[in-house]
């Protein structure tokens, strides 16, 4: 295969606005559209073909790092039309790949739905601000919308350190600074050590992945600045606990009283299948933090943060699941999708069932069992 074929590739990928391309030994090239993988009517792949794909993007020190640990992450521009993010791995001694669409138009809080009172929290001169969710539940994207938004609201300093740079935000009202991991700066903890003595108001670390990250965030944003961050878990109040739970054990009781007065908020989303149309759509949990949740971290009360999110629906707060059935109740998503997602499915299968809605009847089953452990 040549490099001929590897942008015919990517120009389906960007023609059927799919997700990824994932490009492994005995199988098509397949894509993943609105959730779903499909197989695209070529050939199936050999290892020959795979070396060939790979090097056809893949730059020198990367492909110098396949071979000595087994697999690299990188980005790459696609001439005007769009950004790659690439994982080449090996597997069973041949190489798989998969590379991520990151669309080169930024979108507008309208478009991905972010809950209006982001906009506010967004003027705040300090603060953490979490993003979190699994893979794929469209957190970088969620991110580069606000960041747009400072940008083009506000003159700030921004700093971004990611791995890889995948949005490319040109200045406007603000100054952008991207740092990358690996290219610009050796780890996250090193770019955030050195990030303070740049004037920064604005820090953007991509993921919180080790204790001296998290540190680093949290003393940013107690000494002034706006910190966004993300972290692979659902739910707000799961968040702060994992957070807290990455300390040591003589550190908790002090972390918890840094993140009661430094943690802004937690936006906890999933990205859904449509059912009204094709496309995807976004479910959000979100927690404002208010003196009585900051109350509740400082107590180590965790476990009584969803009731606080219940209550606190005046300052913009919501749970996922009641999300998820408001989506459902207006026919944007399926029952399944919902009980999928959801963070207690059996309460959203009996809801469905009491509303007189019918669910896959394994999953209904399944669900009520859950229900009565």
């Amino acid at each position: 295969m040549s490099t001929v074929q590897i942008d015919r590739l990517l120009d389906t990928v960007i023609r059927q606005d799919a997700s990824d391309l994932h490009l492994t030994v005995g199988r098509p090239p397949t894509i993943r559209l609105d959730g779903r993988l499909r197989s695209l009517q070529t050939k199936v792949l050999d290892a020959d073909d795979m070396v060939a794909l790979m090097k056809a993007v893949t730059p020198e020190k990367n492909q110098q790092e396949i071979q000595e640990m087994g697999g690299t992450d990188f980005g790459f521009g696609y001439g005007d039309q769009a950004r790659f993010r690439v994982s080449i791995f090996r597997q069973k001694s041949s190489l798989a790949m998969v590379l991520r669409l990151i669309p080169s138009r930024l979108l507008t809080f309208e478009q991905i739905g972010l809950p209006k009172i982001v906009e506010e929290l967004l003027r705040r001169p300090r603060g953490l601000f979490v993003v979190t969710g699994p893979t794929g539940s469209g957190k970088t994207t969620s991110l580069a919308t606000m960041v747009d938004h400072i940008n083009s609201s506000f003159d700030r300093h921004i700093v971004t350190v990611e791995d890889p740079i995948e949005y490319y935000h040109a200045h406007k009202k603000s100054v952008v600074n991207q740092r990358e991991v690996g290219g610009d700066v050796p780890s996250f903890a090193e770019a955030l050590r050195r990030v303070l003595r740049s004037d920064p108001d604005v820090i953007l670390v991509g993921e919180m992945r080790d204790l001296e990250t998290m540190e680093s965030a949290i003393r940013a944003a107690e000494t002034g600045h706006l910190v966004f961050g993300t972290l692979h878990t659902t739910g707000a109040a799961g968040t702060i606990t994992r957070i807290i739970d990455a300390f040591p054990t003589n550190q908790q009781a002090q972390v918890r009283v840094q993140l009661s007065t430094s943690l802004l908020c937690v936006l906890s989303q999933q990205l859904l299948a449509r059912n009204d149309r094709p496309g995807r759509v976004a479910a959000y949990e979100f927690l404002v933090v208010t003196p009585a949740i900051a109350n509740l971290i400082r107590e180590n009360k965790t476990f009584r943060i969803d009731s606080a999110i219940q209550t606190g629906k005046k300052f913009g707060m919501q749970l996922l699941d009641d999300h998820l059935w408001s989506l459902y109740s207006d026919g944007v998503i399926s029952a399944e999708e919902m009980i999928d997602k959801g963070k207690d499915p059996g309460e959203l299968a009996q809801k469905v069932h009491r509303s007189g809605g019918l669910v896959g009847r394994a999953e209904f089953d399944e669900a009520s069992d859950e229900m009565d452990d």
